[in-house]
């Protein structure tokens, strides 16, 4: 294992959680009388949350409260990669640690609960902390001091993931899939 540290995103790294989300968008958009394709939300929502509103909603009041209640909904049944859980594990049965930071409020504890991976995390960081979203550092650089993290990579999905990593001077890794991840950090 070459990393003592890592900090992960959630959804669409640990959280298949991407399909969820573009229903949940799509019928937020249709239930507002604009119809849009799944395949182009679904980009869009990779790219940011902010990204997807501006392209199909921006004129739309209150759509990300509405958006995320029905995503709330949807997310209700969580479901993680295949083989996400059991990698975490291994981490922690080779001395290593887990940290997650995510853009959501708190609802981030009750899905890693139903997922049974809470236990698996040192430390979660949620919205609810108030550090500035991904790409800004600044949620990286708090769990880099008060964990004295000198060897940590950081797993995510989406740009924004890496480039708060590196300017956080972490190691990053652009997720694609648990196969390959497990290879990358050679457990």
């Amino acid at each position: 294992m070459d990393y003592q540290d890592y900090i992960w995103d959630l959804g669409g790294t640990l959280l298949d959680n991407y399909e969820t989300s573009t229903a949940a968008f799509v019928e937020t958009l249709a239930d507002a009388g604009i119809r849009a394709s799944h395949d182009d939300v679904y980009k869009a929502l990779k790219i940011s949350t902010p990204y997807a509103i501006a392209q199909f909603a921006s004129g739309i009041p209150q759509f990300l409260q509405t958006y995320k209640a029905n995503e709330a909904i949807e997310l209700a049944h969580p479901v993680l990669f295949e083989g996400a859980s059991d990698l975490l594990k291994k981490i922690i049965a080779r001395g290593g640690r887990n940290f997650l930071i995510s853009h959501r409020n708190d609802q981030v504890l009750e899905i890693l609960e139903k997922t049974e991976i809470l236990t698996d995390f040192t430390e979660v960081v949620t919205s609810s902390r108030g550090f500035k979203r991904k790409p800004n550092p600044e949620s990286m650089l708090y769990l880099k001091d008060k964990y004295q993290i000198e060897n940590g990579l950081v797993i995510g999905d989406r740009l924004i993931d890496t480039e708060a990593g590196q300017a956080a001077g972490f190691a990053t890794y652009l997720f694609d899939n648990m196969e390959n991840l497990e290879q990358f950090i050679k457990i």
